[in-house]
């Protein structure tokens, strides 16, 4: 098999990481906050969420509003796609006010993104909230090597879960549940498909126990929670680094969804001799 390197000049590495630069400068002295917000509302009443932008930078920076909806795809990606387009899209329902503001040197703007739900709402609804930065002249045609101008800017998100209240209905499904024992070179690892059968997002939590054959407890281990939009379907992975001796052990996998619900496993395994 032949290996093929590929060079780049200095002059073309010191140019690419200088236009890359400004864009990389401007994401770190602005800031959106919260990234992420998840509320209960009453079905036909308006609410309100506040965000805030924070520029930490020496320049003042203009900034625009985008509502998109919040979805996945068949890899379990998040697609950000225009409102109303994806399935319990709550995009339609929100205003941001203002659309439009400066912010300041070292300044803050708040923001308020009004939402007036429909009365029939039941489950869950998503949407995500954009503030997009107005571009910028980065490098004139004269200091560009096809003589282009260059214009950069920059998108932060925040992702908005909501839940109609009193109107959830919950369910999940675990299948493919496997055992990999611990061995030489590989610790204990329990993985598993979660499906969300509900109507609005979960955040499971997996937690793992391993018994011996005298019921004891030798082992455990949990997870981050991950979240899953309704009708969504991924993979999961619970490990343990640590080693067990040879013998029978039981894995009680135990998954936490919702307030009060969980779904609990139990698989046999051995772990042999070395």
């Amino acid at each position: 098999m032949t290996t093929r390197r590929y060079y780049i000049s200095l002059p073309a590495f010191l140019l690419l990481a200088a236009l890359l630069l400004p864009v990389a400068t401007l994401a770190q002295s602005v800031g959106l906050a919260p990234a992420l917000i998840r509320k209960q509302f009453k079905p036909g009443v308006p609410f309100e969420l506040e965000l805030a932008t924070v520029n930490n930078g020496q320049t003042p920076v203009e900034m625009s509003v985008q509502i998109t909806d919040l979805w996945y795809d068949q890899k379990n990606e998040k697609v950000f796609s225009e409102p109303g387009s994806s399935p319990r899209s709550a995009a339609n329902w929100i205003q941001f006010v203002p659309e439009h503001f400066q912010v300041a040197v070292n300044g803050t703007q708040k923001m308020k993104a009004i939402v007036t739900p429909p009365a029939d709402a039941k489950g869950g609804y998503y949407a995500t909230l954009f503030v997009i930065s107005t571009p910028q002249l980065a490098f004139d045609r004269d200091k560009t090597p096809d003589k282009r101008q260059v214009y950069t800017n920059m998108r932060l998100g925040c992702l908005i879960l909501l839940s109609a209240e009193k109107t959830e209905e919950y369910k999940i499904e675990l299948s493919n549940i496997k055992v990999s024992p611990p061995g030489a070179n590989q610790g204990l690892d329990v993985s598993f498909t979660l499906e969300n059968m509900s109507n609005t997002h979960v955040l499971p939590r997996a937690r793992v126990a391993v018994m011996d054959s005298q019921r004891k407890l030798v082992a455990k281990a949990e997870t981050e929670q991950k979240r899953f939009l309704p009708g969504q379907k991924d993979s999961m992975h619970v490990d343990w680094t640590g080693t067990l001796p040879a013998g029978n052990y039981t894995a009680i996998l135990t998954v936490a969804y919702a307030e009060d619900r969980i779904e609990t496993h139990q698989v046999p395994f051995s772990v042999a001799q070395p």
